[in-house]
């Protein structure tokens, strides 16, 4: 396996061992569902229970080498873990809050490494509605060519529910418009 694969496994069965439900959201969901590009980290999503967040946080530093001296200090403030694999392939690990992100993992779908090994990656709708919150231009491209791939096999109805709620919390429609301009798109084809 690639470097990338093999962080992703080391993650995939340290969640499993603890029990943690997770989902990656980055590269390996983007190969999946859109067009594949290279990323340099992992991106995993994992829930936590409220107040747990400080033990569960010491149990990832435990297992993976922090990338700053303050880890477990950053994390608890920022909710996101900056570890890497044993290969030095660099994890970004975000605690989960209640809401989206338990819908997220819900959803979660298999996807196969190699043979004989399944990761749980979100499902092409929660890898858009996490790209049009983020915005970047590279998430931009990301969205595009998620719905080229995935086309009408997409909830909108889903998508549009999410993309509504996070617009209005962060008061602006733009994140709306960064799906419906590529999808209107292809309707139009």
């Amino acid at each position: 396996m690639n470097p990338q694969f093999n962080a992703i496994w080391e993650a995939h069965r340290f969640f499993k061992k603890e029990g943690i439900p997770y989902v990656l959201i980055g590269g390996i969901a983007l190969q999946w569902w859109g067009e594949p590009r290279f990323t340099r980290d992992v991106d995993v999503t994992i829930l936590v229970e409220p107040g747990e967040e400080e033990k569960v946080i010491r149990k990832i530093l435990n297992k993976f080498s922090p990338r700053i001296s303050d880890a477990l200090e950053f994390a608890i403030k920022n909710r996101v873990c900056l570890v890497k694999s044993k290969s030095g392939y660099e994890i970004d690990i975000s605690l989960g809050i209640p809401g989206y992100e338990e819908e997220v993992i819900r959803r979660t779908v298999e996807c196969e490494l190699d043979r004989n090994r399944t990761v749980n990656i979100c499902s092409a709708e929660d890898l858009i509605i996490h790209k049009a919150v983020a915005g970047r231009p590279q998430d931009l491209s990301d969205i595009e060519g998620i719905i080229l791939r995935q086309g009408r096999k997409l909830d909108v109805e889903y998508i549009h529910l999410w993309l509504r709620e996070f617009s209005d919390i962060l008061e602006t429609g733009e994140i709306i418009e960064r799906f419906e301009k590529p999808w209107r798109k292809l309707r139009t084809k």
